[in-house]
């Protein structure tokens, strides 16, 4: 077999490889000597058929099959005389030419192909140990407990029917049709929406027509949409609803007590509080979390400049873009409504693309250096978890990831992000520094 170099530029290489015909024959008259001792074929005992007549029958299927394994085996040669790791699978050129492979499937030709490949840059990882990080933590108040309580006493607030008009603080249901210059427009309908006059669930004005309503009556009422609705395409418009109101509900009082506990399936008001407090805390150990991972990558960002695979950024920013795209579709704005251009949202969104290729490449490189592994019980407990979200369709989940490789690569690699994060954590200088609640969730500038 030989193999010669013709190109390399940045991380991507072009090999010519040639395998003489004769190794080809030889592989296959291997071949087809180990089928002899297995193939039944009528007029022949056992062992007995002959190599040149199951070449005739089985020579080009089992050429091709060898074919297939020279180049996966000199492909593989060459990624391994040299060291390389590869970005993407190789992308192999056969010939063409129909009478060139009917030639090398005869074995009268040499197989002559270019395999060209795109390889990882080598990694250098800095020194984890100088990486130094803010852990925000906030502690939970009584307040947060209080206004939790208050909240969740809200939404199982009892409301009891009433024949009076509606008042603001009153839960009303109605199915409604909005019109625009007489037509329906999408999202401008609905039946039996309930909705609690004052809370500011509808647009700007549509709950403030329905104080003085009663059970049965029909309303008609012209209200506009904000100018910065999300949907553009009513933003900013006059719409017409026609209402009917179906019941009128005025709210009941709730008594944060033992009672009230024990209607939510709780023993105490005690152990409710110690619920919700159990919650916010891991509210704000998620959100710790978040921000501190966040700084970690920035780090890494930092620390690891390279040139990523371009095949892979391709792809990176293929995914973003592709997402972005239909995001404003769906919300049914521009570039322009963003306050860009598209030049300068791609721009953006590869470099965006650049920034993770970066990051996966060098978070598989810490993995791989340390030993960093996914147990096979995480990523049972994952999949068991995603079917959990799908009631009644569990088998089929399970069925899913079982069968596709893909999916489950994909469960795989944030349980595996964790555990480079955690791993890399503990080796940074890490100081905890006390904050409140609204300093922990607020978002940064950036």
């Amino acid at each position: 077999m030989q193999v010669t170099e013709t190109a390399a530029a940045g991380l991507k290489r072009e090999y010519r490889v040639i395998v003489p015909a004769t190794d080809l024959e030889a592989k296959v008259n291997e071949r087809l000597d180990d089928l002899k001792g297995r193939v039944q074929l009528r007029g022949f005992r056992p062992g007995k058929v002959p190599v040149e007549h199951l070449k005739r029958l089985y020579g080009k299927a089992t050429m091709a099959e060898v074919i297939d394994a020279a180049v996966r085996e000199a492909n593989s040669k060459i990624v391994t005389d040299h060291g390389f790791r590869l970005a993407t699978q190789p992308n192999v050129v056969l010939p063409s030419d129909e009478a060139a492979v009917e030639a090398v499937i005869s074995g009268k030709a040499d197989l002559a192909y270019t395999v060209e490949i795109e390889i990882v840059p080598p990694i250098t990882l800095a020194d984890f140990k100088t990486i130094k990080l803010t852990r925000l933590v906030a502690p939970v108040t009584d307040t947060e407990i209080d206004q939790a309580l208050q909240a969740i006493a809200e939404q199982n607030r009892p409301f009891t029917a009433k024949s009076e008009a509606a008042e603001k603080g009153d839960r009303v249901t109605v199915s409604f049709q909005g019109t625009m210059q007489g037509e329906p427009f999408e999202g401008g309908s609905g039946e039996n929406v309930p909705m609690q006059l004052g809370s500011g669930q509808f647009i700007p004005g549509f709950e403030d027509h329905l104080i003085g309503v009663k059970a049965g009556e029909n309303r008609t009422f012209d209200v506009k949409f904000p100018e910065d609705y999300p949907a553009k395409t009513v933003a900013g418009k006059d719409a017409t609803f026609a209402v009917t109101v179906t019941s009128v509900e005025a709210p009941g009082a709730v008594t944060i007590d033992d009672d009230f506990a024990k209607t939510l399936g709780m023993e105490s008001l005690a152990k409710l509080k110690d619920a919700v407090k159990d919650r916010i805390q891991r509210e704000h150990a998620s959100v710790s979390r978040q921000k501190l991972k966040r700084a970690l990558l920035d780090q890494l960002d930092e620390r690891h400049k390279f040139e990523p695979p371009p095949s892979l950024v391709e792809q990176e920013f293929n995914s973003v873009w592709a997402s972005v795209e239909n995001d404003l579709k769906q919300q049914g704005r521009s570039f322009a409504d963003e306050d860009t251009t598209e030049e300068e949202a791609r721009a953006e969104y590869r470099a965006i693309a650049e920034r993770r290729v970066r990051l996966g490449l060098v978070i598989a490189e810490i993995g791989e250096k340390n030993n960093i592994k996914v147990a096979d019980e995480q990523l049972t407990a994952a999949v068991v978890e995603q079917a959990r979200q799908l009631p009644g369709r569990e088998q089929q989940i399970w069925d899913y990831y079982r069968k596709n490789s893909e999916a489950l690569a994909a469960l795989r690699a944030p349980l595996f992000e964790d555990k480079v994060v955690n791993f890399l954590v503990e080796l940074a200088e890490v100081t905890d520094r006390q904050v409140s609640r609204e300093e922990l969730f607020k978002e940064d500038e950036e």
